[in-house]
């Protein structure tokens, strides 16, 4: 690659990240319906032919924008390191939990108001999230999760204890800062307290569930 491509190609890439960093905050704020290519051009200070030229179309910004917000909140590699770390099976989950709870306590940023808006109100664009960003951590969410019950990762009561560890987290994200209610009162309490709390329910819940289907249980915390 000669230096004028090399030049392009970081011309381009800033572009692309001035639109996204644009577009993430309109979007949390006021929703995909509602939120305009000039809007999102002008707050981004670029032409609004860029986000066709860059994206594909506002459709495309905003799977990116889901994409990157997702990231923000619960990243791949973080998951990865866990998930390689040679650590005991109760000790990946304690970290897992503080993954998913340091997502529920980021609720002040545009990624956890975006993510809920499309989960209360879900588009087409949630299916693309779905495969392309949260699958894969799914994957590594589940293995964390069979290490520690015995559970078989193709057993749909795996399925079910994933959703039972992740619920109480999700639900933090989704409720954000500003909704009344029993959340707000989890939000004030310290994290390591909710942290451990969580754990405690989460490793006896898996342990239940897999003396039920038969798995091994898990090494003393």
């Amino acid at each position: 690659m000669t230096k004028q491509e090399r030049m392009t190609r970081a011309d381009g890439d800033t572009t692309s990240r001035r639109i996204l960093d644009a577009a993430g905050p309109l979007f949390a704020a006021s929703g995909f319906a509602e939120t305009t290519n000039k809007a999102i051009a002008g707050q981004a200070g670029v032409d609004v032919a860029s986000i066709n030229y860059h994206f594909g179309g506002r459709g495309g910004l905003y799977q990116a924008a889901l994409a990157e917000a997702h990231r923000q909140l619960i990243g791949l590699g973080d998951l990865e390191v866990i998930d390689a770390s040679g650590l005991p099976a109760t000790e990946k989950l304690a970290r897992l939990i503080d993954v998913l709870l340091g997502a529920a306590f980021a609720g002040n940023g545009w990624p956890a108001r975006l993510l809920a808006r499309e989960v209360l109100s879900p588009s087409s664009h949630l299916s693309v999230l779905m495969n392309e960003e949260i699958q894969p951590k799914l994957v590594i969410v589940r293995r964390i999760l069979s290490e520690v019950s015995g559970i078989a990762p193709g057993d749909p009561a795996l399925l079910r204890c994933m959703v039972s560890v992740a619920a109480p987290c999700l639900m933090l994200v989704v409720a954000g800062s500003d909704v009344p209610g029993p959340a707000q009162a989890i939000r004030q309490m310290p994290r390591e307290v909710l942290a451990r709390h969580l754990y405690a329910f989460a490793i006896a819940g898996l342990r239940a569930v897999g003396r039920q289907q038969g798995g091994v249980d898990a090494a003393p915390m």
